[in-house]
């Protein structure tokens, strides 16, 4: 199947499926402008030509005739536009030179169509199980003056509603240059009314869904804390107003990367909407030397003409099937108990033990033993940077831990948090100098703890012997990476002052350099990421570890928004949710082991609580929650995933799990709040198929068309605040 085409005539390329289109074309042989992106076209006659006409104060470029003044950069839909040469709007890359000058011209040069997709060197990307899967198109401007060649490229999946994009900057002239700004993507979309849907958030609150309309100006989501953050997710939509859950368009994009990031929208003055993502330009210069290139991550671009669900969609089984690697990609996730709101620091071998007594009981397949196992580290003031075992703690160590586990015939976790130092250890004794500082200044601490340099080889290599230590001689099954601060005081010791504004960049590649190591000698492993709960939740690390802790907050009625809001882009199979005491450590609310169990069933399940605390009614209920989900668990991590009611617009919540044949599924309906005479609430299904037959909770009969387009009552089933109810629906087949 041929995806992507050239008309040399119209000078115009066409990347399409049988979804999807995408049209770039070629201005005055010279600028790249975008035409279109959206549902399937066949062939493409002209209907986006720019149109000949004078625009007053839209300067126009060398070549273009005195007497029409016909053609400005300032007016255009561009694909990769600069700064300088007419364009007033934000550019999608600026470089200073040695004169000082940060205006480039970067001009039409060549293409290539590459079959397949090509890798990104030392950076995360979503990949191709075979050339066929995909193609690639690869346009390379220049700027003559500098001789920099500028390489965008462009991937195109067969069967996927995606367009993958990235850009690679040479330097082929003889003087060094410096990056100021580089994005990943720019996409010009015409005179339309659109809305902005983004995630913002803040720790144990995260990705909260917010929408806006777009209005002229410019709006920037970003983040300057060295991470993706908890405040704001590297994920926007652009959506028509009436683009809701079911219906209307939505373009959606993410950046696969981890560090600091910038989302920016901007509205020109003939309403034109500018869409552009990257490293953030704040705080960042690369040093580009002769002969040297820099390759900016990847960005996703996903179209969707069947609502929010279906943009949603497309980008869970990217992430989860073309992003995600390793054995577990697709492998169902084991039913974890952690000990850490049971016991915080405060555990020794026995207490452990006794957990995993009860967890065997119950069913549960995986312990994972928290913060606190190393170094000198009873509290959360010393300790980090000391990867060694603290036998004093443990008696017979990790080793008779992880036997002991074993031998309850469930596998064993361990908790780590590579990239930070406490002062309170030997590491930051022997070498202070290894934390992110700026000499003369003071540091700041957040949880007692300074970063640790990553941009720096031997930091990454002492940190790395020290974890190869533990997993060479500890028979360890799961890893949980925790990272419980942003960055501050940015400086590395041993950079020179040009380059220490490469410092968060060199930051991210050098972790990202550590974790394919890891990742790659330990497949064995199933390895979770986590920031403080979802400060790193991000499509960069999904590409390393195929699941993240989704938050800190465990409450099941703050969840409901925090799971709700990270499905807009990230798959099930990557979020992590658990099952904790109340009252709740985070909010203090008491909520039923019910609908603590439902909600955290709509995710990665597992439990984090002291199960000797509980009744002998409670631990029948955890069998009961274990049983199903063990069941059940292959739809629910797995299943083609719908959010039927949101939390952000009334106090009800649901989505639905359904198989691939449309044979079976499972939906979840949450209510917070009581209401006396309260009506009779209808919920309807979706991505059933309507010709089929099904039964729902093993009793009765309805058809698949009834079920979507009646729906169910579900109000009398429900009685007093905090409420869920399962609808575990299964075809009937036919004798």
């Amino acid at each position: 199947m041929t995806l992507i085409t050239f008309d040399e005539s119209k000078n115009i390329f066409h990347l399409s499926n049988t979804s999807i289109s995408y049209l770039i074309g070629i201005e005055k042989e010279s600028y790249l402008s975008h035409l279109y992106f959206g549902k399937a076209i066949k062939t493409y006659h002209d209907g986006r030509k720019y149109p000949v006409m004078d625009r007053s104060f839209s300067p126009n470029p060398e070549g273009t005739p005195l007497k029409t003044r016909d053609f400005s950069l300032d007016v255009i839909s561009q694909e990769f536009p600069c700064y300088g040469h007419g364009d007033f709007r934000n550019p999608a890359v600026q470089i200073k030179q040695t004169n000082g000058s940060s205006i480039t011209e970067f001009v039409y040069d060549s293409y290539e169509i590459i079959s397949g997709k090509p890798i990104l060197d030392g950076l995360p990307a979503t990949y191709v199980e075979g050339d066929e899967e995909a193609e690639t198109l690869v346009i390379t401007l220049i700027d003559k003056l500098l001789n920099l060649k500028l390489k965008l490229s462009y991937t195109i999946y067969a069967q996927r509603n995606v367009i993958a994009r990235n850009a690679l900057l040479e330097n082929n002239g003889t003087a060094p240059v410096v990056i100021e700004k580089l994005a990943s993507l720019s996409v010009d979309l015409p005179e339309q009314d659109l809305e902005l849907i983004s995630l913002p958030g803040r720790h144990v609150k995260e990705r909260e869904i917010e929408r806006q309309t777009i209005q002229r100006g410019t709006r920037i989501i970003d983040s300057k804390r060295g991470t993706s953050s908890h405040q704001s997710n590297p994920f926007i939509a652009i959506v028509e107003p009436k683009t809701d859950e079911f219906t209307g368009t939505a373009i959606g994009l993410t950046l696969v990367y981890s560090g600091n990031h910038e989302m920016l929208v901007e509205r020109d003055q003939f309403s034109q909407t500018r869409v552009m993502a990257g490293i953030n330009p704040f705080g960042f210069e690369w040093e580009l030397e002769s002969d040297a290139s820099f390759q900016s991550p990847e960005a996703l671009l996903v179209y969707s003409d069947q609502g929010l669900n279906g943009m949603s969609q497309t980008f869970h089984d990217l992430l989860q099937n073309r992003l995600a690697r390793g054995q577990y990609r697709q492998a169902e996730r084991p039913i974890l108990i952690n000990n850490w709101e049971a016991t915080y620091f405060d555990f020794d071998t026995d207490k452990i033990k006794k957990i995993v007594d009860s967890a065997a009981d119950l069913g549960i397949e995986l312990f994972v033993l928290d913060d606190g196992w190393f170094g000198k580290r009873d509290d959360d003031t010393s300790g980090l940077g000391d990867w060694f075992e603290n036998t004093e703690k443990l008696k017979g160590g990790l080793k008779g831990i992880a036997d002991y586990v074993h031998q309850k015939n469930m596998t064993f976790g361990l908790w780590f948090e590579p990239e930070m130092v406490n002062a309170d250890s030997d590491l930051f004794r022997q070498h202070p100098d290894y934390a992110l500082q700026i000499p003369g200044r003071s540091m700041s601490t957040s949880r007692d703890q300074y970063v640790l340099d990553f941009s720096r080889k031997e930091v990454r290599e002492t940190i790395t012997a020290q974890m190869r230590a533990i997993l060479d001689t500890i028979d360890i099954d799961y890893i949980k990476w925790d990272m419980n601060r942003n960055l501050t005081e940015v400086y590395s010791a041993t950079a020179s002052a040009a380059h220490q504004g490469e410092v968060f960049h060199r930051y991210v590649l050098g972790l990202y350099e550590m974790l394919e190591e890891l990742t790659t000698d330990y497949d064995h492993i199933l390895w979770e990421g986590c920031s403080g709960g979802g400060g790193r939740f991000d499509a960069g690390f999904l590409h390393y570890m195929p699941q993240s802790w989704t938050s800190d907050n465990t409450d099941a009625v703050e969840r409901l928004d925090i799971q709700y809001g990270t499905s807009l882009v990230y798959p099930i199979s990557s979020m992590g949710a658990h099952v904790s005491a109340v009252p709740n450590h985070q909010t203090y609310r008491e909520t039923g082991l019910e609908i603590r169990g439902d909600v955290a069933m709509s995710g990665v399940f597992g439990y984090e609580l002291n199960l000797q605390d509980m009744t002998q009614e409670e631990k029948a209920v955890v069998l009961e929650q274990v049983a199903f989900y063990k069941t059940h668990r292959k739809l629910l991590q797995y299943g083609k995933f719908h959010r039927l009611l949101s939390p952000f617009e009334s106090d009800q919540t649901a989505w639905l799990f359904v198989n691939g044949d449309q044979s079976q599924a499972i939906g979840f309906y949450f209510r917070k709040y009581a209401e006396s005479a309260g009506p009779l609430r209808t919920l309807k299904f979706t991505g059933l198929a309507p010709e089929k037959t099904y039964q729902v909770n093993g009793d009765a009969i309805y058809g698949g068309d009834e079920l979507m387009s009646v729906g169910l009552h579900i109000y009398p089933f429900l009685v007093g605040d905090y409420q869920s109810r399962k609808f575990v629906i299964n075809e009937v087949k036919s004798n």
